[in-house]
């Protein structure tokens, strides 16, 4: 999938000259994280977001003035700091230069840079102009249409084959020694495994083979440290 499918289109947008309470009030009204700021061409110049506004004079959270040192080496930085949490205006607190994708963007690159950065929304730019906005609340809602999708009918060699490819895939799950039975789509899974996230991570799998009904676990648990089996699904 990519951006142009999840997006928000339409994003609510504020300017440099916004002030912070208005800025505050759509963030609120909206319930959004964060607003894309642009200038009076409409180029994006910067966001604001929650984060920007955690440090504020006005809640006691602009954290201690800097000692005499730091001013007298580096006032400017130190003037820039006062800025950040005491100014009445968006272009003193937002972030500048900030971080966006394309319409064309995949989602797994969206999402790489959104975990990166730690950042909850991403401003979508096309041919330099803002085309939406994605954030993490796009992304369930395209979450949860997926989870709602009916799979369409399948036969138990389907699920299998689904099984065994998926298998094939990871470089975690045992390579021999586990049997995958299918009948009347329930899944059978059985050999040995040596970790409880393996098992789960197994059970996984075979749950998301499209049309199974059920997995059954009857795989077997070695400790690799005695040497001893019990059933995986022994408490």
């Amino acid at each position: 999938m990519i951006v142009s499918e999840v997006m928000t289109r339409n994003a609510i947008s504020v300017q440099p000259k916004t002030t912070v309470t208005d800025a505050v009030r759509i963030m609120l009204a909206s319930h959004v994280s964060g607003l894309p700021v642009l200038d009076e061409n409409g180029a994006l110049v910067g966001v604001v977001t929650e984060g920007d506004l955690l440090r504020r004079a006005e809640l006691g959270t602009e954290g201690e003035q800097a000692g005499w040192l730091k001013a007298l080496l580096q006032p400017a930085s130190v003037a820039a700091d006062y800025v950040a949490t005491h100014s009445r205006h968006v272009s003193g607190v937002m972030t500048h230069n900030p971080v966006f994708v394309t319409p064309g963007t995949s989602l797994a690159e969206a999402v790489k840079i959104m975990l990166r950065k730690r950042i909850k929304r991403l401003p979508v730019l096309e041919d330099g102009r803002l085309a939406g906005v994605i954030g993490r609340a796009d992304l369930l809602r395209a979450l949860a249409s997926k989870l709602a999708q009916t799979p369409d009918e399948t036969s138990d060699e389907q699920i299998s084959i689904f099984i065994r490819n998926e298998l094939a895939k990871t470089n975690w799950a045992p390579k021999s020694g586990l049997r995958v039975a299918v009948k009347d789509k329930v899944v059978t899974l059985e050999g040995t495994i040596f970790s409880d996230e393996e098992r789960r991570g197994l059970v996984t799998i075979a749950e998301n083979a499209p049309g199974v009904r059920e997995v059954k676990d009857a795989l077997i648990f070695v400790d690799p440290g005695s040497g001893l089996a019990f059933p995986a699904t022994s408490p």
